[in-house]
This record gives C-alpha cells, sequence and structure tokens, in this order.
C-alpha cells in the first residue's frame, strides 16, 4: 500500500533478487552499482533491508547477513533488519540476538511482536544512540504515540522476560515442519520454498483446496489473484502460515482432509 514510501517522505524500494526469498549477495551489488551512477533521473542508495525470517518463510543465517551488511556498508549504506518473524529466525537457527543483528552489521531492526502472540504492539531497536534521537518525533509524527499505550508496550516486557517470545516462536517453528513434512509424503503436492520458519508455500489440486477450504482450513491462495474457480486439477499455491497456538491436532487433520482430497 505504499506506507514505507508515506512514511521516509517518498523513498524508493528497489527489490533485489534471490532465491527463496533470500538476498543474493551478486545480486545486492549489481543493484547498488547501477543506482550509484550520479544520474539524477536515478535514486540514490542509502539503506538495506533485510527480511528475517523472509516473506518466502526461510530464513538470513548471521554469516549471510554479515556478508549483506559488509556490501552495503562498503558502499555507505545503513542496514536495516525487517524483523517482523526475526523470533523465528533466531529459533530456527540458534542464534542469539546479538548475532544475528549488531553483531552482523544491522543498525536498526524493526522488531516484531504481533506475528508471535502479541497485540498491536512492535518495537524498533537501533544500536547507535544519535540515530535513536529523532524515534521520538517519528513516533508523534506517525500517529503512533497512544493514550494509554504503555498497556499493549507492556507485552513486549512480558514477552521478553524468561525467553517466552522464542519459545513461542519455536513451537511455531515446529507446526510449520510437521505440515510441510506430511504434505512432502503426499503425491501431487509440490513445496515452493524451503520451509525454516513458520511458512509453508505449496502447490496442489485446485480440488483439493475447496475440500479443505470446505473443512474449514484458513489460509491464503498465494498469490491471491488465484481463484478456486477453474480446472479442478490445475496446481493452485498457497500460502499457510502456523503460529504459537497452532496445535498438532489441527496439523494432522490438515493433512488427514489433504490426503483424502488428493485420493
Amino acid at each position: 500500500c505504499g506506507a514505507p514510501e508515506f512514511y521516509t517522505g517518498g523513498a524508493k524500494i528497489v527489490p533485489v533478487a534471490g532465491a527463496h526469498g533470500r538476498i543474493d549477495a551478486e545480486a545486492l551489488a549489481a543493484a547498488i552499482a547501477a543506482q550509484t551512477t550520479g544520474n539524477v533521473h536515478s535514486v540514490v542508495p542509502s539503506a538495506l533491508s533485510i527480511t528475517n525470517a523472509t516473506e518466502a518463510g526461510t530464513v538470513h543465517a548471521p554469516a549471510d547477513v554479515a556478508r549483506l551488511s559488509g556490501l552495503a556498508k562498503a558502499h555507505g549504506l545503513g542496514v536495516h533488519m525487517d524483523g517482523a518473524r526475526l523470533a523465528n529466525a533466531l529459533a530456527a537457527t540458534g542464534a542469539t540476538p546479538a548475532e544475528m543483528t549488531w553483531q552482523a552489521g544491522v543498525d536498526v531492526v524493526s522488531f516484531g511482536g504481533t506475528k508471535n502472540g502479541l497485540m498491536a504492539a512492535e518495537a524498533v531497536v537501533v544500536f547507535d544512540a544519535a540515530r535513536a534521537e529523532s524515534l521520538p518525533f517519528r513516533r508523534m509524527r506517525a500517529g503512533h504515540l497512544w493514550s494509554k499505550h504503555r498497556f499493549l508496550a507492556a507485552q513486549m516486557l512480558a514477552s521478553l522476560e524468561g525467553g517466552l517470545w522464542l519459545e513461542l516462536a519455536s513451537r511455531a517453528n515446529l507446526m510449520a515442519a510437521r505440515l510441510a513434512e506430511g504434505m512432502g509424503r503426499l503425491g501431487g503436492v509440490e513445496l515452493l520454498h524451503p520451509v525454516e520458519a513458520n511458512e509453508v508455500f505449496a502447490a496442489f489440486p485446485r480440488a483439493a483446496h475447496r475440500k479443505l477450504q470446505e473443512a474449514g482450513a484458513a489460509y491464503a491462495l498465494w498469490p491471491e489473484t488465484q481463484s478456486l474457480e477453474g480446472e479442478a486439477e490445475a496446481p493452485v499455491s498457497a500460502r499457510m502460515v502456523t503460529s504459537w497456538c497452532t496445535q498438532e491436532e489441527e496439523v494432522d487433520r490438515f493433512l488427514e482432509v489433504l490426503a483424502d482430497a488428493l485420493g
């Protein structure tokens, strides 16, 4: 919906290619080189944003983050990590928050809470005090300084205490692995990306999607422009996300209905 452009006053987002949602280092180097020509008709790069876990449900390991950050900083770019699913990435790799972020060259992290059991609570973590000085003003300008917001923010403290946030993410990852393993044993199902966090992308016949949704399964066709109307045996791709509260019985029931639909 253009939110990054809106909140940055018109910053241009330049996608960088890579397999299974991970940024490719060579593609990043080429993208930076293509934009730093001094041509006023081209944007000037200022930051690299790394999504971890990625939009494809895969993970950048700390070494991957460090390599990408090194490339960015060699050209004077800051490094941001979109950590909406950072907990899932940490649970998947066993890395510490420090190893995945500032020790790997990250300057700023958008630390997600709402994808890990919290309600309307996210955090921005800045590793340079000077950079952090403007954040209260940015929060106010964006309309995020709410009255009584401390009652929402308190969730973040409760989540971090005792490692609850990693327990919740580990649970979500485990359920995704269970789902992917079961789907991988079924004929007629193609897993589209490695399953490393809590998202499963798969393609299977449209008729099976109909059976699943009739049985009450809740997931998204991906891309969402697809339809359940059409040839029954044509493959349709989908995105399935597990959470901290997904139960084994729910996963097993999904697999049971899918197996029956596939015959």
